[in-house]
């Protein structure tokens, strides 16, 4: 009787990893497991990996959370901050984007327009110093814009236009001399067609490109897959949207905003694994068609567990990257490097998942 071997061992796990990174439709069961190990493409890579390295589209951007309102505070200073961008700076980040510039009453400058609307004095101007950090390290600031609350109290994301409209300027005013302010997130998160979704888009679009002469912006909407499930009691979402009305809806919201949103970054997380290829396919289709950017916000934290948020499984990020790799997307951000990938979150997880990624990205 023929010796199970170590390689043996390898070669068929191989086979089994190869079938969560090739699209689902293609494998069509067993009889595929030789014909894959045959090829070049699955010979064990080095450092130990049994699937083929740097497969997927690496992370450039980040989002900056530091309203912190469903993830805990660090409660970091400049210090830390600083040491931080020069991890993401390591790992090839050139873009951070302030996820909002504020929520409800908490925000993160001392604006003048908000804090006569009753919000709370920031201690430290988070702006200014994201600013002068991306600067510090050469990346691109985005800007996200304020959120009232008042969209997710009543479902209507036109309530936005209006203290955004004087967020806008005055930000523009105080800070648009600085060479690291590349752009604008406009930070209202739907999912479907919403009450006012497309009316807000392009109206706060619109006014980010007018003062700003023209600087890209985006949003980073979310699909309404199974996983779609915040603010309930569910354990999986029963009117999870088929990829068919995906499309049709995407198309008419795009349709409507494309003069002045210039990417999207879909949200990866609300829908299975083995659903990506189909969803991505369309999202770059639809895209292409009106001439937008397509980006992923490939999320480091793992919806798939109990415990509200914590850092996702390597694997589980490695096939996302690779299905945005796969659709041609043009970009991948992620939510959020600082808690969920960074070597000094407070949660020692993440500094694990950092180190998995360098290994699979042969970052030394």
């Amino acid at each position: 009787m023929k010796e199970f071997t170590r390689r043996d061992f390898l070669k068929t796990t191989a086979a089994l990893g190869a079938a969560a990174i090739v699209p689902h439709e293609l494998v069509q069961g067993a009889e595929r497991v030789d014909e894959m190990l045959s090829s070049p493409m699955w010979k064990e890579s080095e450092g130990g990996l049994i699937v083929p390295p740097a497969a997927g589209l690496p992370i450039t951007g980040t989002f900056l959370d530091e309203i912190s309102h469903d993830i805990p505070h660090q409660n970091w200073g400049e210090k830390e901050w600083d040491a931080d961008f020069a991890n993401m700076k390591a790992i090839g980040i050139d873009t951070v984007i302030m996820i909002r510039s504020g929520y409800r009453k908490f925000i993160t400058y001392p604006s003048k327009y908000l804090l006569g609307k009753g919000c709370y004095m920031p201690s430290v101007d988070l702006v200014d110093m994201f600013l002068r950090l991306a600067q510090k390290y050469g990346m691109k600031f985005y800007f996200g814009l304020y959120d009232s609350g008042r969209y997710w109290d009543t479902g209507d994301l036109s309530w936005e236009i209006e203290d955004n409209k004087y967020v806008i300027d005055e930000v523009w005013q105080r800070y648009g001399h600085y060479e690291s302010f590349g752009g604008w997130y406009i930070s209202g998160e739907i999912s479907r067609q919403t009450k006012g979704a497309i009316g807000a888009f392009h109206a706060m679009g619109k006014q980010c490109k007018d003062v700003s002469g023209g600087l890209p912006t985006f949003i980073s909407p979310w699909i309404d897959g199974k996983k779609a499930i915040m603010g309930t009691n569910k354990l999986t979402n029963e009117n999870a949207v088929s990829v068919a009305e995906h499309e049709r809806e995407w198309n008419e919201i795009f349709d409507g905003i494309h003069d002045v949103v210039d990417a999207c970054a879909f949200q990866d997380g609300h829908i299975d694994y083995h659903e990506l290829d189909a969803f991505f396919e369309v999202n770059k289709k639809l895209a292409d068609r009106y001439g937008m950017k397509c980006w992923t916000n490939a999320e480091t934290f793992d919806r798939d567990m109990p415990i509200k948020f914590l850092p996702i499984k390597f694997d589980k990020l490695r096939m996302k990257l690779e299905a945005a790799k796969r659709a041609g997307y043009d970009k991948a951000i992620t939510f959020e490097f600082s808690h969920f990938l960074s070597p000094q979150s407070s949660y020692l997880q993440a500094g694990h998942l950092y180190n998995r990624y360098k290994e699979y990205f042969k970052i030394k």
